[in-house]
């Protein structure tokens, strides 16, 4: 039985192998000049005008778990209708309290006003 896995061992083996070689070789053979222009705070090509490390709004910690949410919700909703046929009535159900309880956060976000962003 271990046989078979002996050439996935070897493909993953190779990988890192190739990873690491390729990890030594930019160390070795990279360039290094450090200008003004490189070491400076990359604001998608304006000039700075703060520093890096400003604190975040909550609201910005706000959206970033709510688009988790979505995410997570689509994660389980996906599987649930590709095999909806095959399923019976506990895994209907089961899915109608998800989301049931998925919506009950939703609107106590709404009602906390997690969705102005403005």
């Amino acid at each position: 039985m271990f046989e078979s896995y002996i050439p996935l061992i070897l493909m993953v083996l190779f990988g890192f192998g190739v990873a690491f070689v390729f990890l030594i070789l930019s160390e070795w053979m990279g360039a290094r000049r450090e200008t003004r222009e490189k070491i400076t705070t990359y604001e998608s090509g304006m000039i700075p005008f703060r520093t890096a490390r400003e604190r975040f709004s909550v609201k910005f910690y706000l959206v970033a778990m709510s688009f988790i949410v979505f995410d997570i919700e689509v994660v389980f909703l996906y599987p649930w209708v590709v095999s909806f046929s095959s399923l019976d009535a506990a895994g209907f159900w089961a899915m109608i309290i998800f989301i049931i309880v998925l919506f009950a956060g939703y609107y106590y976000e709404l009602m906390k006003g997690g969705f102005q962003w403005d």
